[in-house]
């Protein structure tokens, strides 16, 4: 019998669960560690608004501390009043945000795979792309009047020229070597745009979209607090007007929550081994 197979004199009938429960307090070390980095930044901004809010001299009214602004996010969870707004913003921001990946992508192919395409159009993007989607709202509101479709408007503006404008630089730098190949296999247009083209862009078409659903939901805010009476834009601004900052505050906190959510889950879908068709990854 291997000595080393015994310990205080019991005999280990399984060395692999030995390694494994070594391994396991590591885990477990580390998933503390991530968990005490990613908390300990908020730990801290809840502390330093504690003392501002206390020594600040102001007001609750004026400048209320994190326990009057957690009384009032219970109060609007508790009333329904926070869901409610908060589901408007999600709309208006996914169907915006889907009505120019619909469109942006597909005209960032076309503009990037056929130069006069590019000539003639480019000018024209780059004209427009500068413009704050906030400078089209005395229009919007013009065209489609008060309610969601204006503000479905600007998000579309403001998510459909980052993707357009990087979804052809990207098909523009794909690699001829892989369109001379699919020559060589008799690869049909669907093939070609299914297994070379799309994929190709993928890493590129990501990057873009996770900084066009963050512009979307920028432009949200802005747009609800002038041309709707819903979202969280307009729960900011009627707080305001009402004098609860409380309120305020409370519709900050959720915007800049749901912001983080779509930035994590944009990260995660690109760190997809699956999108990095034909790069290098280290």
């Amino acid at each position: 019998m291997n000595p080393d197979m015994r310990e205080s004199g019991c005999l280990i009938k399984n060395p692999a669960k030995v390694r494994l429960g070594a391994r396991f307090p590591e885990r477990i070390k580390k998933t503390c560690c991530r968990l005490l980095l990613k908390t300990a930044p908020f730990v801290v901004m809840l502390v330093v608004w504690h003392v501002a809010a206390r020594f600040s001299g102001w007001s609750p009214q004026v400048f209320p501390g994190p326990r009057v602004v957690a009384a009032g996010m219970w109060e609007l969870l508790e009333n329904g009043t926070l869901l409610k707004h908060t589901a408007a913003s999600l709309f208006r921001v996914a169907t915006g945000f889907y009505l120019a990946v619909l469109t942006g992508i597909p005209v960032g192919i076309v503009l990037g795979r056929w130069k006069p395409a590019a000539v003639f159009f480019n000018p024209i993007i780059q004209f427009l792309r500068p413009i704050s989607p906030l400078a089209w709202i005395p229009l919007a509101m013009l065209w489609f009047g008060i309610g969601d479709p204006p503000a479905i408007f600007l998000i579309f503006l403001s998510s459909f020229f980052p993707l357009a404008v990087s979804t052809a630089a990207s098909a523009g730098a794909i690699s001829p070597v892989y369109f001379h190949v699919a020559a060589n296999f008799n690869f049909s247009r669907y093939e070609v745009l299914s297994r070379i083209v799309f994929p190709a862009m993928m890493p590129d078409i990501l990057t873009a979209v996770r900084i066009s659903v963050t512009i979307g939901w920028i432009v949200v805010v802005a747009a609800e607090m002038i041309a709707v009476s819903s979202g969280l834009g307009f729960l900011i601004l009627d707080s305001r007007n009402a004098l609860r900052m409380d309120y305020v505050m409370d519709g900050m906190i959720v915007i800049g929550l749901i912001g983080m959510c779509l930035d994590g889950l944009m990260m995660r879908l690109s760190k997809l081994e699956s999108v990095f068709w034909g790069t290098l990854r280290k």
